[in-house]
This record gives C-alpha cells, sequence and structure tokens, in this order.
C-alpha cells in the first residue's frame, strides 16, 4: 500500500467512526428519553430485561452507551443490580444490529433489486433524504431522522473507502502473516480486545474487521478470537465510566467484564477442543462481511442462553469481586439522580432534573408546612428539622443549578431546553420559599424563648393567614409537580386575597397598638411573619406562572400577570371573590 492509499484508508475510518458517531447521535435524540425511561423502568424479569436490552442497543447502535446508562441507574439508585445483570446481556446480542446493517455491502448479484439492496446504491438516497429533511423542513423530529440517516450514508461510504483502501493488502505477504498470526487464539482475543477498548466501540471494531474482510486473506481462524477479544474490549467503557462511582454501579462494570470474559473462555475451549477432535476445514476459509455478522451474533446469543440461568451466580461473583465497604453519604441520595454519566444521553439527563426538582418542591412544601406548625405548638426537633430542610433545598439547588448549565450546553430538543428553563426559573422561588420557612421558625423560636404569645385576635387572624398560604403552597407546588394549568390558574387569584390579607393583618395591629391591647415586640414580631407569609406567596405565584407559561413558550410573568387582571382571564375576579370569602378575617 503506498502513501496515497494510507490517506485512503485514514480517510475512511474517520468517515466510518464519524458516520456510527452521527447516526448514533441522531437515534438518541430522535428517542429522547423514552427509551432510558423504559430501560430503567420495565426490567422486572429477566426475559424482559434481555429483550429490553437488545431493543435499546439496537436503536440507539452502542452497547457501550447502554451499559453506562446501566452504571448511572445503579449508581444513582433507580436499578438494582440483579435488574441490570439481563439488559447486559441483551445489549451484547442488541449491539449485533451494526453488523448486519454492514454486511449488506457484500451481496452479490446484477438484478436492479439485488443492487439497490446494497448500502453504496441506497445511501445516496438516504443522504438526499436526509439533506432535505435537516435543511428545508422546520421540524426538530425531522431533523433528528435526518441525522440518522446522513449518519448512515457517511458510514456506508466510508466503509467502502475503506474496503477499497484496503484490498490491495491482500497481496502484501507481510499483511497476511499478520492475519495468520491472530488466528492464535490469546493473540486474536489481545488484539480484538486491545483496538476495541482505544475506539470504545465494539460496533466499530466489527465493522473495521467486515471492511478488511473485502481483501479476502481474512479468515475464519483469524475472525472467530478477534471478535471474542472485541467483546472483552468494549466493557472499558463501562470500567472508566464506574470510576469514582458507588460499589454498585461498579458492580454493574464487573459483570459486564465477567460476563464476556466467562462466555469467551467457556466458547473457546469448547470450540478449540472440538476443532483438535475434529479438525475443522473451515478455518481456513475466506470470510465475508455477512459471516462476520454471523459469527459476533452466534457468539452472544450462545453466551446469553448459556448464562442466563447463572444471573445470581454472576451477581454473587460481582459482590466477590467488589466487597462491600463502610461509604460516606457525602450527599443526598436523590441528587445521585444527577449522574454525570446520564449527560451522554440529554433528553434522559433532562428527565432526571424534572424528577430531581419535583423532590426539591415537596420538600419546600415540607419545611413551610413544618415552619407554620411551629406557630401553633413550638418544637425543637421540629425546629431543627425546618433548618435541616432548608439547608437541604440549598444543595438541591446548587447542584442543580450547576448541572442544568452543564446540560444545557449540550445537544437538547425543544421540548427540554423549555423544561430546563422552566425548572431554572422554579428552583431559585422554591430555595427563597425555604429560607422564609426558616424566618419563620426563627420567628416561633423568639416566641416561644422569650414566654410571648400574640392576642387572641391576632392568633385567630395568624391561623387564617397561614391557612390561605398552606393551599397556595398546595397548589403550586401541586401544579408544578404535576403541569397541571387549572391548578396554577387558580393561584394567583389566592395571592391577591393574600395581599389583602397581610394587609388587613397590618391594620388590625395598628389598631391593637393604639388601644394598647399588645405591644410593640409583639409587634416586631407579627410585621416579620406576616412579610414572611406575603412573600412565601409570590414565590408561589411565580411558580404557577411558570408553569403556564412554560405552555406558551414564553417567560414574560409581569405582562401575563396584568392581562390575567386585566382582562378576567378564566375567571380572575370569579375566584378572588371565592378566596376572599374562604379566608374572611373573624371579626
Amino acid at each position: 500500500m503506498d502513501f496515497f492509499g494510507v490517506l485512503q484508508l485514514v480517510g475512511g475510518l474517520c468517515l466510518f467512526l464519524f458516520g456510527m458517531e452521527t447516526m448514533g447521535d441522531g437515534l438518541k435524540r430522535a428517542s429522547g428519553s423514552k427509551l432510558e425511561e423504559i430501560l430503567g423502568k420495565l426490567t422486572s424479569s429477566v426475559p424482559k430485561g434481555v429483550l429490553l436490552g437488545a431493543v435499546v442497543t439496537a436503536v440507539i447502535q452502542s452497547s457501550s452507551a447502554t451499559t453506562v446508562m446501566l452504571v448511572g441507574f445503579v449508581n444513582s439508585g433507580l436499578m438494582q443490580l440483579r435488574q441490570a445483570i439481563p439488559v447486559i446481556m441483551g445489549a451484547n446480542i442488541g449491539t449485533t444490529a451494526t453488523a448486519w446493517l454492514l454486511s449488506l455491502s457484500g451481496l452479490e448479484g446484477d438484478s436492479f433489486f439485488v443492487q439497490m439492496l446494497k448500502p453504496m446504491s441506497f445511501s445516496p438516497i438516504l443522504a438526499a433524504i436526509a439533506i432535505v429533511f435537516m435543511m428545508f423542513l422546520k421540524s426538530e423530529k425531522k431533523y433528528n431522522i435526518g441525522m440518522v440517516l446522513i449518519g448512515f450514508a457517511v458510514l456506508m461510504y466510508g466503509m467502502d473507502i475503506m474496503s477499497s483502501a484496503v484490498k490491495p493488502l491482500a497481496d502484501v505477504p507481510e499483511f497476511v502473516s499478520i492475519l495468520t498470526m491472530f488466528s492464535n487464539p490469546v493473540l486474536g482475543v489481545a488484539a480484538g480486545a486491545v483496538f476495541t477498548a482505544a475506539i470504545q466501540s465494539s460496533s466499530a471494531s466489527v465493522g473495521i474487521l467486515q471492511a478488511l474482510c473485502r481483501t479476502g486473506a481474512v479468515t475464519y481462524g483469524t475472525t472467530i478470537p478477534i471478535i471474542m477479544g472485541q467483546n472483552i474490549g468494549t466493557c472499558i467503557t463501562a470500567i472508566l465510566s464506574s470510576i469514582g462511582a458507588n460499589k454498585g454501579a461498579k458492580r454493574v462494570a464487573a459483570v459486564h467484564l465477567s460476563f464476556n470474559l466467562i462466555g469467551t473462555v467457556l466458547f473457546l475451549v469448547a470450540f478449540y477442543a472440538a476443532n483438535a477432535m475434529l479438525d475443522f476445514g473451515f478455518l481456513h476459509s475466506v470470510v465475508n462481511p455477512a459471516d462476520v455478522a454471523v459469527i459476533h451474533s452466534l457468539f452472544n446469543v450462545a453466551s446469553t442462553l448459556v448464562l442466563l440461568p447463572f444471573t445470581r451466580g454472576l451477581e454473587k461473583l460481582a459482590n466477590l469481586v467488589v466487597k462491600d465497604a463502610p461509604e460516606e453519604k457525602k450527599r443526598d441520595t436523590t441528587l445521585n439522580l444527577l449522574d454525570d454519566r446520564f449527560l451522554e444521553n440529554p433528553g434522559f439527563a433532562a428527565a432526571q432534573c424534572r424528577t430531581v426538582a419535583v423532590k426539591m418542591a415537596n420538600l419546600t412544601r415540607d419545611c413551610i408546612f413544618a415552619a407554620m406548625k411551629l406557630m401553633t405548638v413550638f418544637d425543637r426537633d421540629q425546629c431543627d428539622y425546618v433548618y435541616l430542610l432548608e439547608e437541604k433545598v440549598d444543595r438541591y439547588e446548587d447542584a442543580m443549578g450547576a448541572y442544568i448549565v452543564r446540560l444545557s450546553r449540550l445537544d437538547l430538543s425543544e421540548k427540554d431546553n423549555k423544561m430546563l428553563s422552566a425548572i431554572l426559573h422554579n428552583i431559585g422561588d422554591l430555595e427563597r420559599i425555604t429560607d422564609h420557612a426558616r424566618n419563620i421558625a426563627e420567628t416561633a423560636e423568639e416566641l416561644h424563648r422569650k414566654n410571648l404569645a400574640f392576642t387572641p385576635g391576632a392568633q385567630a387572624e395568624v391561623k387564617v393567614f397561614m391557612d390561605a398560604v398552606k393551599e397556595i403552597v398546595n397548589l403550586a407546588v401541586d401544579s408544578f409537580e404535576e403541569n397541571d394549568l387549572q391548578k396554577a390558574g387558580e393561584v394567583e387569584p389566592l395571592e391577591d386575597v393574600i395581599d389583602i390579607i397581610h394587609a388587613e393583618v397590618k391594620n388590625r395591629h395598628v389598631r391593637r397598638l393604639q388601644e394598647g391591647i399588645c405591644t410593640i415586640e409583639q409587634g416586631f414580631i407579627l410585621s416579620d411573619l406576616g412579610t414572611n407569609l406575603e412573600r412565601v406567596a409570590d414565590h408561589c405565584s411565580n411558580l404557577a406562572v411558570c408553569v403556564i407559561e412554560q405552555e406558551k413558550g414564553e417567560f414574560d410573568m409581569h405582562h401575563f400577570l396584568d392581562d390575567m387582571k386585566k382582562y378576567d382571564t378564566d375567571g380572575f375576579e370569579e375566584k378572588m371573590r371565592k378566596y376572599d370569602a374562604k379566608y374572611k378575617l373573624p371579626a
């Protein structure tokens, strides 16, 4: 092979790898977070886990990506190790889909139908459709489909260029002698493992082997051990991903490696023992791309069938390799859902952000409710609980903000971008509500410490005030959690009523002060309490309006609120009258 042949080979390899990456990215974007959600939830039985692993991997064209997701699931507590094992087995089967697609390049025949089945015939058509989808159709879904098609077309062109570049190697004695050396099972397995680990993709590694088959110098004796090694080499991605993860995630990587190692050892021992007795003559026969796909599939299906009954044994082996040890919990377990590994699948990472945000909203509700309860009956433990929740929500805001900033730089769908923008708006309001909850708890603590109490009239007014705030918090959090526009529409009228209640409580306090019924110190405390309650309602209004505006794709809250009140949108005045009657201060 001359200098220009080497350039052609390198160029073909680059196009092949780029096409595979582009096609995989397009498939992930087109599927969004659905496949990952299914993978995380529907693994209740072993057969179902195998099927899901195979389907998801066939769709996203990467067993490494599937296994990395499993590492993340186990690390975040979404999945148990025993659920992940069948999915790993299925992923090994699903990854063979790429080899079957690439094997189409080896079709022989002169008929129009057979010619059109060849990738180099239909790839230009797919590329043309892809360009139309990506450049002229204003649809994100069509754009993602276009990415898949253009990726496949580039991949096949890269494959064809590689095949043409390596064809002359059949006449190079040194190349043939290297391939013959790899017919040694140990060397063949090592070569396949090292090369696949280097490029971190068994699909790409198998595709390159299929391209080499076009030289006519690759035999079954060479192909079989290399494919065995490729299955071992692909484990490197999961191993690297598990670094820094918890014990469960490390065990996922251990299972992946042990499954492929055991399968390879069993297959090679059985195969070469049979060869020693029967002398398989076909080992010296030349293979074509379709033969590579068949060997790849047979090995992975056979390994799964043999080891499937021993999933518990693989689990015990992983537990033995990665021993239990006391682990320090450095962060809330919910925040494990914001796993860096999920950034490889932005759609799923966005869904995880939503899950954490809902958890944060419910913690906020618990915090403000616990704080208001202290105003009725003070309890030291309950007060400390409020402080604990406030600190926890602070950590949620910091972690969520940092994670969303990183996620926003990735290739997200328009829907996910809108959702993340809304969450960024929301987490600040949720954190501020817990700050006001802490202030209320400190107010209750001050009353308790100084042995003070509000007058009976003020107590009755505060009860009505807090009941209204409890309802607005419930409406805001529920509307955020459920994306419920009806509940969100109830928040702003109630917020206006709470403003009226706040003003009336202050007026009544001034009258009591003038009459000498209460003291200035009680008045300061009551004023602080009222201000915090009223501001909690303001933040609830922001949450609800954000839910409504998210549906419209806008975030001009002030304009929305002005229109709602000015034009009596959705019966605003009627809702206000309802809440005004419900939360009437006692005479």
